[in-house]
């Protein structure tokens, strides 16, 4: 009997381990994932460690005046980091800003990075849509022909399909591909 009890016990842990193994993946929980979380939720479920500062009102006004302003934990800081410093040539736009501006904007993304396992690497030319996670959630369920739709444009217009993307929430059981 006590065999038969241990082993009811390995099996117990084992499949306890299989399951918060496979909720340590944040990756895959977009059902309770919401990038733009407090920062005590990130830092308590996902490592990320921040100063959880407000967003400067000239983040909103600078960024989203030619762009969706990027939530910051889609980044880690150094890639933040790099495009604040370039922003002379962002992305085949001169994005320049005052000096004052832009390391308000800058101490805002670095200090709100992403620092948990998905945004752990700075991607091919800092772009959030070459990034490990972007490709592994986007290029196995959305085709080529669907980024080129009019409504869409581009893999960079998050807001498209993901309606609360502003918010910072990707919940991908939301997600509304337009026609």
């Amino acid at each position: 009997m006590s065999q038969t009890v241990s082993k009811f016990f390995l099996l117990l842990l084992l499949g306890f381990g299989l399951v918060t193994g496979a909720w340590a993946d944040d990756d895959e929980h977009g059902s309770w994932w919401k990038w733009g979380q407090s920062e005590k939720h990130r830092e308590r479920s996902y490592g990320g460690a921040s100063t959880g500062s407000p967003a400067p009102a000239s983040f909103q006004q600078e960024c989203a005046s030619c762009h969706m302003a990027y939530p910051a934990g889609l980044l880690p800081a150094g890639s933040w980091q790099h495009l604040m410093a370039n922003l002379s040539q962002h992305f085949g736009s001169d994005a320049s800003i005052d000096t004052a501006t832009g390391n308000a904007i800058t101490e805002y993304l670095a200090s709100n990075a992403g620092t948990y396992k998905r945004v752990s690497e700075m991607p091919p030319q800092d772009r959030i849509t070459q990034s490990y996670w972007f490709s592994r959630k986007h290029d196995k369920h959305v085709s080529a022909s669907v980024w080129s739709r009019p409504a869409i444009g581009s893999r960079s217009n998050c807001a498209a399909c993901h309606a609360g993307a502003e918010q910072g929430n990707f919940n991908e059981h939301t997600v509304r591909i337009p026609g």
